[in-house]
């Protein structure tokens, strides 16, 4: 018989992958201030919408970012369409373990509470225990991140794993080169991108 491997290690990113962190910023944000200009999810770009609203008007930036720093914010946010669903079957997968794996904001007050409290109230608490919270993804040791963060850099210039891109309002103009993989959304093939890593992992044992 086959020689069983090691599992594939997948680590998967909270905010705009698993929560709608964008849907839940604009309606914020048009609820606090509906005197001001937004910017609607169809123009995002850029993984920082602090920053395309300090494009638009300096003060701007202050007042997007205090949405995502209120209390209640990150508790509050909507499951992405097929996450909740897709994280359940990951884990029940032969030989893979699966990891959130999540930034916090700099200004942290309300945001790591809220979002254990999220996890525990719509993933159950199973995956609590498998909650990974870091300001650099790149030290973490999996095979496969799915994120939607275009960029992941931190201290180590060759992470572990492979980023899959998840396909999010503010990347959806990106081109990737041929040798970067994309997740267009959680109906997308998820399933064949761990199956090839796990047999990629499998070999090189």
């Amino acid at each position: 018989a086959a020689r069983r491997g090691r599992p594939v290690r997948v680590l998967v990113d909270m905010d705009g992958v698993l929560a709608d962190f964008e849907a839940g910023l604009l309606r914020g944000f048009r609820r606090r201030f509906p005197g001001e200009p937004h910017v609607p999810l169809d123009e995002r770009r850029g993984s920082l919408a602090s920053e395309q609203y300090r494009a638009l008007r300096p003060d701007l930036e202050e007042k997007v970012v205090s949405v995502f720093e209120a209390p209640g914010f990150f508790l509050d946010l909507e499951p992405i369409p097929g996450a909740l669903e897709a994280m359940r079957e990951m884990n029940d997968m032969q030989d893979t373990e699966v990891f959130i794996c999540t930034s916090p904001p700099e200004k942290y007050d309300y945001s790591v509470y809220e979002k254990y409290c999220w996890v525990e109230k719509h993933l159950g608490p199973q995956f609590v225990e498998r909650i990974i919270l870091t300001r650099d993804k790149t030290v973490i040791l999996g095979d496969l991140l799915i994120d939607d963060k275009d960029t992941i850099q931190g201290q180590e210039e060759t992470p572990s794993w492979e980023h899959i891109l998840f396909t999010c309002c503010h990347n959806q103009h990106l081109v990737l080169p041929p040798t970067r993989r994309r997740l267009l959304s959680w109906s997308d093939d998820w399933r064949e991108i761990i199956d090839s890593k796990r047999a990629a992992v499998q070999q090189d044992q």
